[in-house]
């Protein structure tokens, strides 16, 4: 990897490829031993393909880190349930606990309308990595979906931070 520092901006059409490939290389290794093979792969196929990862770029959803050429981390914000939330954010293995996960959390952060009082979060229950970081950002647990197949590593936690009236600052 390479010592330059990490930028973090907006993806554009070009970085489309990258963050299929990121989720690709990235994703399986870390959730298997978490959630099974069959989810994790069910991770990158229905969450990490052109098509989605395409759109999500082409409004201006997605954030990436990169130094050297090389893509240190993604995230990516929507809209659900009418709350804007955070569907990915992932730092490559090499760069963890280098507080490159907060600076892509900020840009994401940065780019709600100013009005926007909460920001949510979700992550599989297994993901404890995930959800210690979280807590340490100030998300807090706001409810637990109990999976369809009752695995309770599959179990989803709705996490959720409040945001102030100028922008994102936690209040």
């Amino acid at each position: 990897m390479s010592g330059a520092e990490p930028v973090v901006r907006v993806a554009g059409p070009g970085d489309v490829p990258a963050v299929c490939r990121f989720g690709e290389e990235h994703v399986p290794p870390h959730y298997t031993p978490l959630i099974g093979a069959e989810a994790a792969a069910a991770q990158v196929r229905d969450w990490w393909d052109e098509p989605s990862i395409g759109a999500a770029v082409a409004e201006g959803l997605v954030v990436v880190a990169e130094a050297g050429g090389q893509l240190l981390g993604v995230a990516q914000r929507g809209w659900f349930a009418g709350h804007h939330v955070v569907w990915k954010l992932y730092v490559h293995p090499d760069h963890r606990s280098q507080g490159l996960g907060s600076r892509l959390l900020d840009a994401v952060i940065r780019q709600l309308p100013n009005d926007a009082q909460r920001l949510r979060i979700e992550h599989f229950a297994a993901n404890e990595r995930a959800g210690a970081f979280y807590e340490r950002v100030g998300f807090a647990v706001e409810r637990i979906e109990p999976s369809p197949t009752g695995d309770p590593a599959l179990a989803v936690v709705w996490r959720a931070r409040r945001l102030d009236l100028q922008g994102g600052d936690q209040v």
